[in-house]
C-alpha cells in the first residue's frame, strides 16, 4: 500500500508530503491544489510508460509547471512583514516527484537540460531517479539509482530507469516497481454525453476491470454478473434507484446494457439513461470490478450526479476500500462528510498560502516520514 505521495516544484505544490490510507480523500475550495495532486500521481504514471517527458513537453515544459514562487517562503512572507521576493538561488531548479509504499518506493527528479543547444529546449532531462525498500529513503536500503552520464543518449535519458529498457535478471525490483505503477487505474474521463461511448453496444469480450473512458461498460457489467459480485451491483442498482435493475441483450457479438425500471413495459437502453444516472452506473461498474487495481484514483466522481446519490455512492467507494486502495478528490460536502466518517480515512483538506498548496495541522513527524534521495 502506498503510505505517503511527495512532490516538490510542481505547480502551486512547493514542498508538499502527503500521508496516504487505505481510503484518501482529498478537498479544497477550487485552486487549492486538488488538481495539480491528481496531475502528479498522473505524471509518475507516465514515468512508468516512458512518457514523462513528453508529457511535460506537451503542457509548456518545466516554465509552464515548474512553481513560480521562491525556493524558500520565510516566516516573515508569510506574516505579512516582508514582500514575497526571489534571490539567489542555493539549489538547482528542480521538479521531484516520489511516493513510499510498504515494500518498494520511487522518486524521480527532472531538471533544465545541461545541453542548451538542441532545438528541443521544451524537454526536461531525468537528474536522477532512485528506487529503495521500505518507505523511507536511507542509503542503505537504495535499490536503484540511475543518473544521465555523458554517454547516455537523448532518447536513453527521456526513458530514465522505469522508461528504459531493464535488464530483468539485474532489475527485478526495477521491473516490478513498473508494473505496480501501469496497474493504477485512474477515473476521470467517464463521459455521459449524447456521444458517450458507454451509451453505445459494447464488444462481447470479457471485462475484468472498467476502462478509463467507459467503453467496455456492456461487457464489464456481463462479467460482474457472471463471475464477480453479482448480487453486489444489482443492491448498488437498487440502492440508488429502488426497483430498479440491469440486465444485458447479449444475443449478438456486441452487448446493449439495459435498465429495468418500475412501471415500464420494456427496459431503457443506455443511450436513454439520464447524465446521472449512467455516471453512477459507469462508478459502481469500476468500483465492483473483479480485478481491482492496487490503486484506484477517482477524481471528482460527483460531478452530473444529483445530491440524493451521493450516500449510495459513498458506500460503494468505501465498500470497495476494503479491497483495496482508494483515493478520491472530491469537493462535494454530502460525499466528502460520508467518506471522512469511515473507519481508516485519511481526509486532507487543502489550502493555499502565497500560492502554495499547504496541508494544514500535518505533524512534524508525518513531514519527516518522507526524505528525497
Amino acid at each position: 500500500m502506498l503510505q505517503v505521495l511527495a512532490i516538490a516544484g510542481y505547480r502551486s505544490l512547493q514542498q508538499l508530503v502527503l500521508p496516504l490510507g487505505q481510503l484518501t480523500v482529498i478537498s479544497g475550495a477550487n485552486g487549492s491544489g486538488k488538481s495539480n495532486l491528481y496531475r502528479a500521481l498522473g505524471l509518475i504514471a507516465a514515468a512508468a510508460r516512458g512518457e514523462l517527458v513528453a508529457r511535460l513537453a506537451r503542457e509548456g515544459g518545466l516554465p509552464a509547471v515548474l512553481w513560480a514562487g521562491p525556493q524558500q517562503l520565510s516566516r516573515a512572507m508569510r506574516a505579512g512583514e516582508q514582500p514575497v521576493q526571489g534571490g539567489p538561488r542555493s539549489k538547482p531548479v528542480r521538479l521531484k516527484l516520489g511516493f513510499g509504499s510498504d515494500l518498494l518506493s520511487y522518486a524521480i527528479q527532472l531538471g533544465y537540460p545541461q545541453n542548451g543547444k538542441s532545438a528541443f529546449s521544451l524537454d526536461p532531462q531525468i537528474k536522477r531517479e532512485c528506487l529503495w525498500a521500505g518507505v523511507s529513503f536511507h542509503p542503505r536500503a537504495l535499490l536503484a539509482d540511475w543518473t544521465p552520464s555523458e554517454t547516455t543518449t537523448a532518447a536513453a535519458g527521456m526513458g530514465g530507469l522505469l522508461g528504459g529498457e531493464a535488464d530483468p535478471q539485474n532489475t527485478a525490483e526495477v521491473l516490478a516497481v513498473r508494473e505496480l505503477i501501469l496497474s493504477w487505474r485512474f477515473y476521470d474521463s467517464l463521459r455521459t454525453d449524447a456521444a458517450a461511448p458507454a451509451r453505445h453496444p459494447g464488444i462481447a469480450s470479457r471485462c475484468l476491470a472498467l476502462s478509463n473512458d467507459g467503453h467496455d461498460l456492456p461487457a464489464a457489467v456481463q462479467t460482474i454478473l457472471e463471475i464477480g459480485d453479482a448480487r453486489g451491483l444489482q443492491s448498488a442498482v437498487a440502492d440508488a434507484f429502488p426497483g430498479c435493475e440491469l440486465s444485458l441483450d447479449t444475443s449478438s457479438s456486441t452487448f446493449r446494457l439495459q435498465l429495468r425500471q418500475p412501471g415500464l413495459l420494456r427496459p431503457l437502453d443506455a443511450s436513454e439513461l439520464s447524465d446521472g444516472t449512467l455516471r453512477y452506473l459507469l462508478l459502481t461498474t469500476a468500483l465492483l470490478s473483479p480485478r481491482l487495481p492496487p490503486l484506484l484514483v477517482l477524481n471528482e466522481p460527483e460531478n452530473s450526479l444529483h445530491p440524493d446519490l451521493l450516500p449510495a455512492l459513498a458506500r460503494r467507494i468505501a465498500a470497495a476500500a476494503h479491497r483495496t486502495q482508494v483515493w478520491v478528490i472530491a469537493h462535494a460536502p454530502a460525499l466528502i462528510t460520508a467518506l471522512a466518517g469511515e473507519q481508516g480515512c485519511r481526509h486532507h483538506h487543502l489550502t493555499r498560502e502565497l500560492g502554495a498548496t499547504l496541508l494544514p495541522g500535518q505533524t512534524t513527524l508525518e513531514r519527516g516520514a518522507w526524505r528525497w534521495p
